[in-house]
């Protein structure tokens, strides 16, 4: 059981810095996008790097970390030991 705690915590937490490092990712590939566009129109050579991979791999870790966060959170919640009755009978 203590398996299967440790595990689901790693994966929350793993999802949660996922998901804003994806953000941060994106961002930075607008960015350089951006900066590649106004160099372009300035006839200058390009400051911006691979923008394209960047907002790929920023894509993929939202997708990974919003899927981790939902299959840890809304699937299972947090484990617990034992089942707490939904409803007493006669109520």
């Amino acid at each position: 059981m203590a398996v299967q705690k440790i595990r689901w915590y790693l994966s929350a937490q793993l999802g949660v810095l996922l998901l804003p490092s994806g953000i941060c990712l994106v961002g930075e590939a607008i960015t350089r996008r951006t900066l590649q566009e106004v160099a372009l129109l300035n006839q200058m050579v390009s400051p911006a790097g691979p923008w394209f991979w960047y907002g790929t791999f920023g894509l993929i870790c939202v997708t990974a970390g919003v899927g981790l966060m939902v299959e840890s959170g809304l699937l299972r919640g947090y484990p617990r030991q034992g089942r707490l009755p939904t409803s007493t009978p006669g109520r």
